[in-house]
């Protein structure tokens, strides 16, 4: 198996902490009352109704009260597509990244996060300019230079999207605004300009068909699908079914006056793929696409595998050691794991 790169230094802050203490500071005074009603109308309406040259984040209260609610959310469902893409891309680490649709940056935190060390130049393109004058912000304050000194550019999302060549794009929670001639067009330059493609939208079924489309239109490209599935051919999950993940989601203070939850946490469910040109990344044996389920003695996986199909498999405890890392596993891992 190639190489994992190694994790953040255990002597510096997680970056989605840097991220909530950043919006915490940023957001401080904005009245939650305000802010509850701006996510209340935005989440109504945000989603996959917004002509690109129409933003539905109509100024800073707006988007800040988006942000507080959505930001670490989209932060860690990229991290996590990012961190089983790394898992099989061995090595490899960007120097240029380009955020298509990146509104005020969650997925350029993300990326910052998964390579720390990296020599890392990342610019973000997104309609809003009080998205990318409220990120601009945020990355102002943070500890990774990449971040700090990333660019923020004005950009319609569509088809007269031109990019420069790029190591990797990332497109989060992007498609589902995008007229479906748009999203077409958005990918095929990204496939166009980029050695890797990361893609992530919500994991519902709609989110799960759009991230299929661009999946498709990314192996047409000549590209190699390399997480979440062990293969670039068709998909088995078919019908009313569809593949998603889910991101475990520290709930700030802020957060929970926001939305008014009372748990510390929340799941964000999310879809992506992550495909690339050169043939350097090598996609995981198999993909466990269900919580595992524990019984006695054994533990039932449901796995994606490289013949393109579904299967259960059951590992027992007379496996020993294959067995303890199934105990050991969660939905969304590769399978069997890394030696």
């Amino acid at each position: 198996m190639p190489p994992v790169p190694p994790a953040p230094s255990a002597t510096t802050p997680p970056l989605g902490d840097e991220l909530r203490a950043a919006l915490a500071e940023l957001l401080n005074g904005l009245p939650p009352r305000r802010a509850a009603q701006a996510v209340d109308r935005l989440i109504a309406n945000y989603r996959g109704r917004t002509p690109t040259d129409a933003p539905v984040l109509r100024d800073r209260s707006d988007v800040a009260a988006y942000a507080a609610y959505r930001m670490p959310a989209t932060f860690e469902a990229v991290r996590a597509a990012l961190a089983a893409f790394r898992a099989c891309a061995g090595p490899w680490s960007p120097s240029r990244h380009i955020d298509i649709g990146g509104g005020t940056g969650a997925a350029t935190w993300a990326v910052a996060d998964a390579w720390p060390g990296a020599d890392l130049t990342t610019t973000v393109l997104d309609w809003s300019e009080a998205a990318l004058d409220l990120g601009r912000a945020l990355a102002s304050r943070a500890p990774h230079p990449a971040l700090r000194a990333a660019q923020w550019q004005r950009q319609a999302i569509g088809g007269s999207l031109a990019l420069p060549a790029a190591d990797l794009v990332t497109i989060s929670y992007v498609l589902g605004e995008l007229a479906d001639a748009d999203a077409v067009s958005v990918v095929a330059e990204a496939a166009r300009s980029a050695h890797t493609v990361v893609v992530i939208e919500p994991g519902t079924p709609a989110g799960y068909r759009r991230v299929l489309r661009a999946r498709q239109q990314l192996v047409d490209a000549g590209l190699t699908v390399v997480a979440p599935c062990p293969h670039s051919g068709t998909c088995p999950v078919q019908g009313d079914d569809w593949c998603h993940f889910a991101a475990r989601v520290t709930r700030s203070s802020l957060h929970r006056q926001v939305k008014g939850g009372s748990l510390p946490y929340e799941d964000e469910k999310f879809s992506y793929v992550a495909a690339v040109r050169s043939q350097g990344a090598h996609p995981a044996p198999g993909r466990v696409v269900r919580h595992p389920q524990l019984r006695k003695g054994q533990v039932l996986l449901d796995l994606c595998l490289p013949e393109g199909a579904l299967e259960r498999t059951t590992v027992t405890k007379r496996q020993g050691e294959l067995y303890r890392a199934a105990r050991d596993a969660e939905w969304g891992d590769r399978w069997p794991p890394a030696q």
